[in-house]
């Protein structure tokens, strides 16, 4: 063990604020997510209220149905993510929902409540075609064909809207299952209404479409797509729906998760999926959104995410791209051209944040063709390697992707001229035990490196218990439920926190916490220099 200390536990009990608060975080899988009620209508749900339960419960819906009121009821479940939908009647007034949501947070076992938001697909209308394609000459993602066209044993899946996995210049490089509909609760996700639901196919194309196959476009490399269809045929879908098939996703074993969606800020189911994914091997990557304004948008403002800024074919920054701290790299994302429905004419092109990301999983997908990394090791290389392409750190973070640099940089040399640090790793770690719900650790870690570029603290404790996890940096103040930096609360303790350039001016403060239950734990830190 490097540098992690025991602290000595204060005395007061945490307990009664800890059960207040009542928010979570967590993951996962394929075998939980239950049929919906029938009549379940794909798209936003405006009117649901998502319920996260702890793992401590005896029965997630028994838990849940002691505080639905007799006007609403569950209406769907995903019991690897640990959370129900409440429905209620359209004609409810918000007042009832609030209060469901300040009534049932504060029964045991309930660790978060939340309005089941609605998420757009983030693309802006595009101008009359002109010119070729550009986007992979300017990442590069040509040159680096030299060394390789990408490997079908590399799978990217599409969250998005439907996609035509049957188009002539994807069909080669869409698995022979393609996919699943979350909006419609099926197993095809063929878009429904093609002339309107093509966002998902323009993404596929962005990322794979058929390099060298004599037909239209290429991608940045030959991964295989697979699509689950979470967003309807206007672009918008419901937390749940897009939670499900972020689960879903992860469990087929994706490499790399493409999410070219926002909206609907922080919500902890949300955060749950992508942690489940992050935590079961998969790179998320998401688009920063297209509002314009100066913070990355959720889901790509999650800790668990590569956040996705977009430039145009001068290497600006997209007039429509929003930037930020949390914006780790850039691509293009302005006239992109790329594969759409055969109905809209099979090609056009479309600008957003939308397409800024599936270029960078595209990029992702042809780098882990030639080597060998875990999803950490993935986002620092993609970063170590990335082109300073003379914007600020808030537009492109550590610079736009560089698929020449990622293919032809041996990660072990800690290569690359872009801001993700060199890459060498240090890691420490404790075993514990917590002994009930009053029970917490307290650790401190003394920072091997100077201006770490990464830390990442993650915490695997007991599947019948519910432990969280906070951290405090840059402060010598102990970490608790009701002083933290950063949190992850989720239903049941498997736990993650990665920090991008953590505050070093002080030792990390680490709280090992039991919202119920006990067991033994493993906390691990691995700092990224």
């Amino acid at each position: 063990m490097i540098g992690l200390d025991m602290v000595e536990k204060p005395t007061p009990d945490r307990r009664s604020f800890l059960k207040a608060i009542g928010a979570g975080a967590l993951l996962g899988g394929l075998s939980g997510v239950a049929s919906a009620t029938p009549g379940r209508q794909p798209g936003p749900k405006k009117d649901e209220i998502l319920v996260g339960v702890s793992a401590s419960a005896a029965d997630m819906d028994q838990t849940v149905t002691q505080a639905v009121p007799s006007n609403a009821e569950i209406v769907h479940r995903n019991e690897t993510l640990s959370y129900v939908a409440v429905k209620f009647p359209s004609q409810a007034a918000d007042r009832a929902k609030e209060n469901f949501i300040d009534a049932i947070t504060k029964k045991d076992h309930i660790k978060y409540a939340e309005p089941n938001t609605t998420h757009e697909a983030l693309y802006e209308p595009s101008d009359p075609r002109f010119g070729d394609q550009y986007a992979p000459t300017q990442v590069k993602s040509d040159q680096a064909w030299n060394t390789t066209l990408g490997d079908s044993s590399v799978t990217i899946a599409v969250v998005d809207t439907g996609a035509q996995y049957d188009h002539p210049d994807l069909q080669s490089n869409y698995k022979s299952n393609p996919g699943r509909d979350f909006a419609d609760d099926d197993s095809d996700p063929y878009p429904d209404v093609p002339s309107d639901e093509y966002h998902g196919t323009h993404v596929s194309g962005c990322a794979a479409a058929v390099i060298d196959n004599g037909t239209g476009v290429a991608g940045q490399g030959n991964s295989s797509l697979i699509n689950g269809r979470a967003l309807d045929e206007g672009g918008s879908g419901s937390t749940s729906d897009i939670a499900d098939a972020i689960e879903w996703a992860a469990d087929q074993g994706a490499d790399i998760i493409n999410l070219s969606l926002g909206g609907g800020g922080y919500t902890s189911t949300m955060k749950n999926a992508v942690s489940y994914a992050t935590d079961n091997g998969a790179l998320v990557i998401a688009a920063a959104g297209n509002s314009g304004s100066s913070s990355v948008s959720y889901p790509a403002a999650y800790s668990e995410c590569v956040a996705i800024s977009a430039v145009d074919d001068n290497e600006q920054l997209a007039s429509f791209s929003q930037y930020g701290e949390k914006v780790e790299l850039c691509a293009p994302g302005v006239d992109v051209l790329s594969t759409t429905t055969e109905t809209r004419g099979s090609y056009e092109r479309l600008s957003g944040t939308s397409m800024a990301t599936p270029v960078t999983s595209g990029v992702a997908g042809l780098t882990l063709a030639k080597w060998n990394l875990t999803n950490s090791e993935l986002r620092s290389h993609l970063k170590n390697t990335a082109e300073d392409i003379g914007l600020s750190e808030n537009e492109q973070g550590s610079g736009q992707v560089d698929a020449l640099a990622a293919v032809t940089t041996d990660p072990s040399d800690g290569g690359g001229g872009g801001g993700g640090g060199g890459g060498e790793t240090t890691s420490g770690n404790v075993s514990g035990t917590l002994y009930s719900s009053s029970d917490y650790d307290d650790y401190t870690w003394s920072w091997t490196y100077s201006s770490p570029s990464q830390v990442a603290v993650e915490l695997d404790g007991p599947t019948n218990a519910d432990f969280d996890l906070y951290v405090n940096t840059g402060t010598s103040q102990s970490a608790s439920p009701n002083n933290y930096d950063y949190t992850s609360r989720s239903t049941n303790s498997q736990e993650t926190i990665t920090i991008d350039n953590p505050d070093d001016s002080a030792a990390m403060q680490i709280d090992v916490d039991s919202y119920s239950g006990s067991g033994d734990y493993t906390l691990t830190i691995t700092e990224t220099k």
